[in-house]
C-alpha cells in the first residue's frame, strides 16, 4: 500500500499507516511478543467502513487481518504487510430483557458487555477475564465462568451478521452459523453478534483460594473429587504458578510456587457459599478470598495481563 488515499476516501473511519503518528500504538495487541507491521490499519467506524475495506484489500490483493479486542495470544488480529481490519471502535450493545437476547458488536470486550446485561440481571456465557474480546472468543468457542450451567459462549450464538470476503452483508444462515460456533474467524467478517442471555447474579459467591505447593498432591485428588460430584452452577479452575507479589498473598509465598483455584457459582449466593465451603477442607489454605459480591466489585481476582503483566483485581467477567 503506497498510499492509504484511496482507502481513506472510502472509509468514514481512520486509516492509519506506518508514517502516521500513532501507528506503532495503533498495531500493537494484546501479546507483546507479538510485532508485526501491517501496510495500513482500518479502523473501522461503522458496517460500510468494514465492507469497504474487504473490498479495497480485494481489489489492492493484499493479505487481511481482523482485530476485535486485539486479545488472541497467536497475534490473529495483525499482519505484516496487509490491512488490519480494526473493529475496536465498533462497541454497539442492544439488551432485550424480555426476550433475554442480548446483540453486540465486535469491539467489546466482555466486561462491557457485562455491564449492559447485568443491569437486567443477565449474562451471556463468556470467558474468564473482562478484557477478553467479544468476537475472538465467541468465534474460537468461548469457555469460561459460566460453560457449566450454560454451555460455551458458541453455544449460545444464536444468529450473526457477516461481511463476505467478496464484500457483502448476509445475515448468517443455519450452515453459516454452525460454522462461526467455534469455528474460528474464517468464515466472514462479523459484524453483529446475536447472544441467549441467562439469569445470573448481581451477586455472586466466588473468589480465589491458594495453597502451598508442598499440597498440590492432596489438593488435585481432593478437586478431582468435588468436581465430580459438584452442580452445574460451580465453576472452577485449578493453577499452578509462582506466587505473585501482590498483597493479598503472605509476603513468605511472593515468587515460590502455589496451587490456586479460582471459583465461581453461578446460582443463588446462599448455595454458592455452601459450595465454595468444600474448598477450604482441601488443604489449608495461604490466603482464602472465597466470598460472595456483586459483579464487577473489588474482590481480588488473579490473572495474568497482557503485554503490561500486571495483576488484575475484580469480580470474575461473566
Amino acid at each position: 500500500m503506497s498510499t492509504g488515499t484511496a482507502l481513506r476516501d472510502r472509509l468514514r473511519g481512520q486509516v492509519i499507516l506506518p508514517e502516521d503518528n500513532g501507528y506503532d500504538e495503533a498495531r500493537r495487541v494484546w501479546n507483546g511478543t507479538i510485532d508485526r507491521k501491517p501496510a495500513g490499519i482500518a479502523r473501522c467506524a461503522g458496517v460500510a467502513d468494514v465492507l469497504a475495506a474487504v473490498r479495497y484489500a480485494r481489489e489492492a490483493d493484499l493479505p487481511v487481518a481482523v482485530r476485535g479486542g486485539g486479545h488472541n495470544i497467536a497475534g490473529s488480529g495483525t499482519c505484516d504487510g496487509g490491512l488490519v481490519i480494526d473493529l475496536s471502535a465498533l462497541k454497539a450493545v442492544r439488551v432485550d430483557p424480555a426476550g433475554r437476547t442480548a446483540w453486540a458488536q465486535p469491539g467489546l470486550l466482555w466486561g462491557e458487555l457485562d455491564r449492559e446485561t447485568q443491569e437486567f440481571g443477565l449474562a451471556v456465557p463468556g470467558g474468564i477475564v473482562s478484557t477478553t474480546g467479544v468476537a475472538g472468543l465467541t468465534l474460537g468457542g468461548g469457555f469460561g465462568w459460566l460453560h457449566r450451567p450454560y454451555g460455551l459462549t458458541a453455544d449460545n450464538l444464536v444468529g450473526a451478521d457477516v461481511v463476505t470476503a467478496d464484500g457483502r452483508l448476509v445475515r448468517a444462515d443455519d450452515d453459516l452459523l454452525w460454522g462461526l460456533r467455534g469455528g474460528g474467524g474464517n468464515f466472514g467478517i462479523v459484524t453483529l453478534f446475536e447472544f441467549r442471555a441467562h439469569p445470573v447474579g448481581p451477586e455472586l459467591a466466588a473468589g480465589l483460594i491458594f495453597y502451598r505447593a508442598d499440597d498440590l498432591a492432596r489438593v488435585v485428588r481432593g478437586y478431582r473429587d468435588l468436581m465430580a460430584a459438584a452442580p452445574d452452577e460451580l465453576t472452577c479452575f485449578l493453577v499452578l504458578r509462582r506466587a505473585p507479589a501482590a498483597p493479598f498473598l503472605p509476603e513468605e509465598v511472593h515468587g515460590q510456587p502455589v496451587v490456586a483455584i479460582a471459583a465461581c457459582h453461578a446460582g443463588p449466593v446462599e448455595d454458592g457459599v455452601r459450595a465454595l465451603a468444600a474448598l477450604r477442607e482441601l488443604a489449608p489454605p495461604v490466603a482464602d478470598l472465597l466470598a460472595p459480591g456483586r459483579t464487577g466489585t473489588s474482590s481480588p481476582c488473579w490473572t495474568g495481563h497482557g503485554r503490561r503483566g500486571s495483576a488484575t483485581t475484580g469480580r470474575p467477567s461473566t
